[in-house]
């Protein structure tokens, strides 16, 4: 008799998602609106996984799980089954999600099936070791169209457990051939770089070692059936909700099975579990698209917006003053340039580094978050005061995580910098980092954020990080290694307490750029610094690669003054209109404007206000790549369809020939759609003709740009 326990519940905007329990075949099925994930007991009583992929909601239609048969001694059927968590033991050889070494010097560790429980969108399937009472609970949770993934080792034993590797799950794609990867990759100034490529057997790893997310990689993936474009075939992706080491493992077996292992980068990575105690590893979330890349990133967008960062306001347009002053800020500068932001349609004025401390330079203040009185002889308060007659809000950059040696902090307090005793306190960018698992410095930092939130009328922290890292040493401690993890549960946790005590705060991530983004930091700040490259030609190619696994409406971009990173002069409109792709902001000197550039900018601030809603909720389609030819070209399409914008934007243009024709996507073929042009030009096609024959736009010599703002009649 075939016996079920069904938990169906709504999502917003989606149809409704439920876990549901086959006991006769032994497997749950795991439904949201865009995938469905089976998993199942096999006969030697462990956790397999069965499915993921499109939704299939009918259990009927699957087997109950099967272990896969020995191939040769040296190809057992433990290393070949598609365990949903392997631990290092027994005859395993592939990646392992748990690595555990005991007191007495046991390594081995098998786990079994010991018991589930549904709670509404969430599961719990807890595995045990065949011997100790070493417990895994898997929580698994339910979100529009994303499952969410996590685990938490229990030491049940009477010894202590030394965690050597512990991986929030791991992702299996069904058995083929094929597959590609896509991920990203870059240096400071250059983030978010794309690359694809195909699955070869073997181990490819991609990870950052540096304590923070990094400039390097970033804990997404997606990985297709090798016939996937932008908008049409079969995609699988994840992303990892952690915001220091991090590792993803992307295995294919020699027998075309691909696996995504991720979690805790185990690179130096050591947790002491004493009797009783737990670990718990990152939220890691994975989802399917049978729409192309454009698809998977839609879906991973609507599920941030409504689950990582849901009900913050539209980002307002900011100025920060850091390009006009470097470290030469004081009152009646900050004044003139808060009077010409204000006239221009800025919300939010941010005073950038240098007026705290010592802070004339690099080299000297950072610790010390008390005004330079010489600078700001007034203290801050009658500044905040004029910025918000202007009608503007008012932030702080701050970077809490460090200090100069050149500093009363320091000097009160070396033993405060993380380092190993006895060794060389390596600086970079003349700084040194606090080691903030240290409970007296997770202290300070916090109580010198609450005071400035506290004393000053700040709406915004301007939060940044600007070095990773190093000699990552804890005196005093015996399990050294825990600084990996506790560094960062600290940062959240100052994160949380910010947020929970003035809760109109927002805070803005940034870690020398795009240092520490992800889906663990998003979670806690408003919006993210992507790049310290504002140079907007390559901007394009920034934005493209952040815009695969984050939305738009937390990417700052900035319109800043040319020449710039490349040497490169580019058009004021070119340059707006690729900020305003994501949340606007203003970095320029403005004393140096001109009166037509002040003009533009103020038509362009009073546009960008009125298109917003589209670009920071609305659905993103990338039509024409920066990596594939002259011209670039994005759509953002509102929530109720009424509304859509498209963006282009030519690098250069060769033998008189004219841009290709761009065609759009996600109109309602069957509508009449209103065109606006920048310059007031209003024209009507159909939403066949727009998505069929697509538009010519005028786009000649080098670096124009256009946006056509479209409205359903």
């Amino acid at each position: 008799m075939l016996k079920c326990v069904l938990a169906t519940f709504a999502l917003a905007g989606c149809l409704s998602a439920a876990i549901n329990f086959d006991a006769e075949r032994k497997l749950w099925i795991l439904s949201t609106s865009t995938s469905s994930y089976v998993l199942g007991i096999n006969e030697r009583n462990e956790l397999q996984t069965v499915y993921w992929g499109a939704p299939i909601t009918r259990a009927a239609d699957f087997a109950a799980a099967r272990s896969t048969p020995d191939r040769s001694s040296f190809d057992p059927s433990a290393t070949r089954t598609r365990e949903e968590y392997p631990a290092w033991g027994g005859t395993r050889f592939s990646e392992p999600a748990l690595k555990i070494t005991r007191a007495d010097g046991n390594r081995d560790v098998v786990l079994i099936f010991k018991d589930h429980q549904i709670d509404g969108d969430s599961l719990t399937i807890r595995l045990k070791d065949i011997k100790d009472d070493i417990v895994v609970s898997l929580l698994y949770r339910l979100h529009n169209g994303i499952i969410e993934k996590s685990s938490k080792i229990d030491n049940g034993t009477k010894q202590d457990l030394n965690i050597e590797s512990a991986q929030s799950g791991v992702w299996s794609m069904p058995p083929g051939e094929g597959y590609r990867l896509t991920y990203v990759m870059g240096r400071w100034g250059s983030e978010w770089q794309l690359l694809r490529e195909p699955i070869q057997t073997g181990m490819k790893v991609i990870e950052s070692r540096r304590g923070i997310t990094s400039h390097q990689n970033n804990p997404w993936f997606m990985i297709d059936d090798g016939e996937a474009s932008e908008e049409h075939g079969r995609v699988w992706f994840g992303a990892l909700a952690w915001s220091g080491s991090w590792r993803l493992t992307i295995e294919q077996t020699p027998y075309q099975q691909v696996r995504v292992t991720g979690g805790y980068n185990p690179f130096d990575f050591g947790m002491l579990l004493k009797p009783g105690e737990s670990l718990s590893t990152p939220a890691f979330y994975g989802g399917f698209s049978d729409r192309g890349f454009g698809g998977a990133s839609r879906t991973l967008h609507r599920f941030e917006r409504e689950s990582i960062f849901p009900g913050s306001r539209l980002r307002p347009i900011l100025y920060n003053s850091w390009e006009a002053t470097t470290f030469n800020v004081d009152e009646p500068g900050q004044k003139a340039l808060a009077a010409k932001a204000a006239a221009l349609g800025v919300e939010l004025f941010v005073i950038d580094d240098g007026w705290f401390g010592a802070r004339s330079n690099d080299r000297a203040g950072l610790g010390d978050w008390v005004v330079n009185k010489k600078k700001f002889p007034n203290d801050l308060q009658p500044l905040i005061a004029e910025v918000n007659r202007l009608g503007m809000d008012f932030g702080l950059w701050v970077e809490p995580e460090m200090v100069n040696r050149d500093s009363n902090l320091f000097r009160a307090h070396p033993d405060w910098v993380m380092n190993f005793p006895d060794r060389p306190r390596s600086e970079l960018r003349n700084q040194l980092i606090l080691n903030l698992a240290r409970p007296e410095v997770k202290a300070y930092v916090f109580e010198v954020l609450d005071r400035l939130a506290s004393t000053y009328n700040l709406r915004y922290f301007k939060w940044d990080m600007n070095r990773a890292f190093s000699e990552p040493g804890w005196a005093g401690v015996a399990n050294q290694k825990s600084i990996w993890i506790d560094y960062v549960s600290s940062y959240y946790d100052i994160l949380d307490r910010l947020r929970a005590k003035h809760p109109t705060l927002e805070i803005e991530g940034c870690s020398g750029g795009g240092g520490r983004i992800d889906l663990g930091v998003l979670k806690r700040v408003d919006e993210v610094w992507p790049s310290d490259n504002t140079e907007a030609f390559d901007r394009l190619k920034i934005q493209e690669g952040f815009s695969y696994a984050y939305a738009p409406k937390v990417m700052s971009a900035w319109v800043t003054d040319v020449p710039n990173m490349n040497r490169r002069s580019v058009p004021l409109q070119f340059r707006f209109l690729v900020a305003m792709q994501g949340a606007l902001g203003i970095g320029a000197n403005l004393n140096k404007w001109s009166d037509a550039d002040l003009a533009f900018a103020k038509k362009m601030i009073e546009l960008d206000k009125q298109i917003r809603p589209v670009v920071q909720t609305g659905a993103l389609y990338r039509l024409l790549s920066p990596r594939s030819g002259d011209l670039t070209a994005t759509q953002y399409v509102a929530e109720d369809g009424a509304q859509a914008l498209l963006f282009a934007f030519l690098h250069s243009q060769q033998f008189n020939l004219p841009a290709p024709s761009i065609r759009l996507a996600g109109l309602d073929a069957k509508a009449v759609y209103s065109l606006k042009f920048l310059d007031g030009r209003v024209i009507e096609y159909s939403g066949a003709y727009l998505m069929s024959q697509g538009l010519e736009l005028s786009l000649r010599g080098d670096y124009d740009s256009a946006l056509i703002v479209l409205t359903r009649k």
